[in-house]
């Protein structure tokens, strides 16, 4: 049994964030970039009845760059430190 007139105890500060957790949004934002190019390219003979530009293409290959870097950051990020 716990004695109700005990004070709670204090509150936990937040956990800092590590200064890696903002690489996280490199490859997600990578990634997302990646993925709507992919989008683009199938939507502009649909819409515009013509080929996607160049630039389309290259902006696809984000997704993958994106990706592996992803992979990259939870490989690094669930290692134990000593």
């Amino acid at each position: 049994m716990t004695n109700p007139s005990a004070p709670p105890p204090p509150p936990q500060p937040p956990r800092p964030r590590r200064s890696g957790d903002r690489f996280l949004y490199v490859p997600l934002g990578l990634f997302g970039i990646g993925l709507l190019a992919i989008v683009a390219i199938f939507l502009t003979p649909i819409l515009s009845d013509s080929d996607p530009a160049l630039w389309l293409y290259l902006t696809a290959m984000l997704t993958p760059i994106g990706f592996i870097l992803g992979v990259f950051f939870a490989l690094w990020s669930g290692r134990r430190s000593r």
